[in-house]
């Protein structure tokens, strides 16, 4: 995206009313790399998504799970913050060394950045490494935990290939009835305003 570019030549409208994508294209590759260079690169998402406010209730970003340029656009374009982390040992550690970056952002770029949930993903309670990665979670971070908790299902990655929201997918299956406890945890949280 350009900072000339037509809000809305970019933005795809969705099946699920209410529902709106900016998408990611090939030249986001190259993204790390000039914004990096720029004077003001970390505040370029922030300055792009500005006009698309008045338009929407919220916006969700979705970011890759390293820490490099085009994450820090989207931590300085945020509000808040949701975390999802696999139930998975490396996983976890990844979250210790994003929380010291979430910090950083806070104190130099985005002072209005909030920490407003850890989201446990991927759960398979059968394997006693996902229970003694979300028990260590639970006891290290226990203020910051969602209650919800996303199980592992086929489903997820059938959604990706016919392109849709598990809660229209499959609106019944256990999936589409975690994210919607999500959502109403998050707004009995006062997250999303």
């Amino acid at each position: 995206m350009t900072p000339t570019a037509d809000i809305d030549q970019i933005v795809l409208k969705s099946s699920v009313a209410g529902l709106d994508f900016l998408p990611a294209n090939r030249d986001l590759g190259t993204a790390e790399t000039t914004l990096g260079a720029e004077i003001g690169g970390q505040q370029y998402l922030k300055r792009a998504l500005t006009p698309l406010k008045e338009f929407y209730d919220v916006i969700l970003i979705d970011c890759q799970p390293t820490m490099g340029q085009l994450t820090i656009n989207a931590l300085v374009a945020s509000d808040e913050v949701i975390v999802p982390l696999q139930c998975e040992y490396f996983a976890l550690h990844g979250f210790i060394e994003l929380k010291g970056n979430l910090d950083k952002v806070k104190s130099f770029l985005n002072p209005e950045l909030k920490l407003i949930g850890i989201l446990a993903t991927m759960y398979d309670r059968k394997t006693l490494h996902n229970r003694e990665v979300l028990g260590a979670i639970l006891e290290k971070y226990p203020e910051d935990v969602f209650e919800t908790i996303i199980a592992k299902t086929i489903r997820f990655p059938e959604t990706t290939v016919v392109g849709e929201p598990i809660t229209s997918y499959a609106s019944s299956s256990g999936g589409a009835a975690s994210y919607r406890r999500l959502a109403r945890e998050l707004i009995a949280r006062g997250g999303a305003k």
